[in-house]
């Protein structure tokens, strides 16, 4: 980063929770240096993915418009997609404009979505909450499903059991059936998972854990065993991808698209290229980082502090990070939060019932306070929303 401070153009790409909150903090911590942040997604509307499972069953939710989020912050933004990327010429050709975008740094944010490729039949018949518009679509086809009508929700991982949990609730005339390879709740300690798996059943959820899925047909799923489970909707929330793009631009990507970043999230192979969130492959002493808003942000948060101690010449002190629970939200009025350590391994203490269900709240709508923060103040990197403490140090 040798080029004059004013002439210098930050393109984010992507703005879903991690990638506006860097342009946020971009916006407040280079407003001196004479820097120009470009803010590039497909929907003018935030994407609230914590709350896909909501909309899926029919919820009515408040819609945040990204313009009104950066209003007044002097950020460009762009309403296109990304057709290309070529981190060499460091310029991005944008899809509906047909034009390309030239950067300087870039951030890349683009999130990840179901893994819809790999089991036969996937693409075809399943519903996935990889945005607004699939979560609608799943609560249209929810409504419509006469009482007693079979739902496979496929995967047991948090995504499916609030959704499993959601719809049991919100549809109880209609009959659940969570599948996965594991038992859910397996993350959390015997007896945060005791009580997860008794709410399923208050609820009415069947569990069969133990099974794979080999193939989505229009009315069942197939699993290995050759047997066909009945489904009038199947909900498909079990692996996920990131996008193509970084790869077919020649970055250094992992098995499943991730750019893969050095220990201050830049590239290994283009470094004028930060990854964060769901884009990013980032290794911390204890592993790797999971997909989570609860580590998407802080990566956010640092390479916004990172791209402006660069700008000024300054060196970098690595990222570091590390867990402290995992929310579970069962319906509107329970829960199971599940304190951790940092590699999230669970410890003895949890919350459950409706105190869970507000501390899930809280995380829920804390990225909203925390663009309302950063539009006001330079948030030291690392700086992230806890509502069991309030804030925490968790990166350098």
């Amino acid at each position: 980063m040798t080029r004059g401070h004013g002439d210098h153009h930050i393109v984010v790409l992507g703005a879903g929770y991690s990638g506006l909150f860097a342009a946020l903090g971009l916006a407040r911590r280079t407003r001196q240096l004479g820097t120009r942040i470009t803010l590039v997604n497909p929907s003018d509307t935030l994407t609230e993915r914590v709350r896909m499972h909501q909309i899926a069953t029919g919820q009515t939710l408040a819609e945040y418009r990204i313009p009104d989020i950066i209003a007044g912050t002097g950020i460009t933004f762009v309403q296109d997609r990304a057709r290309a990327l070529d981190p060499t010429a460091q310029h991005i050709i944008l899809d509906w404009a047909d034009q390309a975008l030239t950067y300087d740094t870039l951030v890349y944010a683009i999130g990840s979505v179901a893994d819809s490729r790999t089991v036969p039949g996937v693409a075809a018949h399943a519903y996935t909450l990889d945005d607004v518009p699939a979560a609608q679509r799943l609560a249209n086809r929810l409504a419509q499903l006469p009482d007693g009508a079979p739902v496979v929700v496929a995967g047991a991982g948090l995504t499916g059991v609030e959704l499993a949990s959601e719809i049991a609730e919100s549809h109880p005339r209609l009959r659940v059936r969570l599948l996965s390879r594991t038992e859910p709740g397996w993350t959390l300690n015997k007896r945060a998972r005791a009580y997860l798996q008794r709410a399923l059943e208050r609820l009415g959820v069947e569990i069969r854990a133990g099974v794979e899925i080999t193939k989505v047909l229009p009315e069942a799923v197939e699993l290995a065993d050759g047997e066909l489970v009945n489904s009038a909707a199947t909900a498909w929330t079990t692996g996920f991808v990131s996008s193509p793009l970084a790869a077919k631009a020649g970055l250094t990507v992992d098995a499943i698209g991730r750019i893969v970043v050095d220990n201050t999230l830049r590239s290994v192979s283009h470094p004028s290229v930060h990854a964060i969130g769901d884009a990013a492959a980032v290794r911390q002493a204890w592993g790797m980082l999971y997909s989570t808003c609860q580590s998407g942000i802080p990566t956010a948060a640092y390479t916004a502090g990172a791209i402006a101690r660069l700008l000024k010449g300054k060196k970098l002190r690595p990222f570091r990070f590390g867990y402290s629970y995992q929310p579970i939200s069962l319906g509107r009025r329970d829960g199971v939060v599940q304190f951790t350590k940092p590699d999230r391994t669970p410890v003895r203490w949890y919350l459950s019932g409706r105190p869970a269900a507000r501390f899930k709240e809280a995380v829920t709508s804390s990225p909203l306070l925390a663009y309302r923060l950063a539009k006001r103040f330079a948030i030291p990197a690392g700086l992230i929303m806890r509502p069991d403490v309030g804030f925490r140090w968790s990166a350098s």
